[in-house]
């Protein structure tokens, strides 16, 4: 993430000169994207630093995790920011688009596409594991496709001279961040929510767990999401069977579904409470 961030200061100083000396939106926002990149790559490093680091303190028993989320939902209203400050200039220029020379256009956009593909590959094995690294490669995916459209609004501006073709492109990129940036924060809310994980069926999780042998009712069954690829799950069971038993077949239940870090309770019939699996498998 650090050679992805020194790569992409160096490119973001270059695009923003040649955007303000062109009169170029569409240059402009892809360096409003560039500038989205480097926030968000210095904020995941620091979040995946922390999630790493741990904490010492007895109050944050699960360490710094959700630094990651926080991290990702701050990059989502940055992509919103910047795709609404683009469309607000494009509408702007509206009937008045400048005369923007399309040659320095596509000199710059090749040289943003290969800034871009080289911190995609950095980025792209590790987006799956972390929240934080995804919003940046994200970010990074996005403003990949914003060098694909200045690069096309150089061609044209150079061939056919018509001048709207910088703005178009500026219109089209932000429409395309729009709804990325939208599913990116409804991921991250939905874990600070404490929803339970899309991929995990709750009332599925709490048949299978009515029939492991000997349990008779299953209650206070919670499933979450700390960070991606770290979902928690507690539970308690009523058994009139040998509790260590079931404990045992309860979690291979939950490992087969991806939940290994698992609080589960045995109780004896006499604790039951009003849950009972036959109702829930009714």
């Amino acid at each position: 993430m650090l050679i992805a961030a020194g790569i992409l200061t160096v490119f973001f100083v270059v695009e923003l000169t040649t955007a303000l000396a062109i009169n170029s939106i569409a240059l402009l926002a892809d360096a409003g994207h560039m500038l989205t990149d480097l926030v968000a790559m210095f904020m995941g490093l620091t979040a995946v630093l922390l999630a790493k680091r741990g904490s010492a303190s007895p109050s944050r028993t699960y360490g710094w995790h959700r630094a990651e989320v926080f991290t990702a939902v701050a990059n989502a209203v940055l992509l919103l920011g910047v795709a609404g400050f683009i469309l607000y200039e494009a509408v702007e220029r509206l009937g008045d688009a400048p005369d923007v020379p399309g040659v320095p256009m596509i000199v710059v956009a090749l040289a943003g596409l290969i800034a871009n593909a080289a911190v995609v590959l950095l980025l792209r094995s590790q987006s799956k594991d972390s929240l934080a690294v995804k919003g940046a490669y994200l970010e990074v995916v996005a403003d990949t496709v914003g060098s694909i459209g200045v690069l096309i609004a150089g061609i044209v501006t150079v061939t056919t001279r018509w001048p709207y073709a910088d703005v178009v492109v500026a219109v089209l990129v932000a429409l395309w961040v729009l709804p990325r940036a939208i599913a990116l924060a409804r991921a991250a809310l939905r874990i600070l929510s404490e929803s339970s994980p899309s991929h995990i069926d709750v009332d599925e999780l709490r048949a299978a767990l009515c029939g492991v042998a000997g349990v008779t009712e299953v209650h206070d069954l919670h499933v979450w999401t700390l960070v991606p690829g770290k979902d928690m799950v507690t539970a308690h069971l009523t058994s009139d069977r040998d509790s260590a038993q079931v404990l045992d077949d309860a979690r291979a239940v939950l490992t087969a579904r991806g939940l290994g870090h698992a609080t589960v309770q045995v109780e004896p019939p006499e604790s039951a409470a009003d849950c009972e699996c036959e109702s829930q498998n009714r």
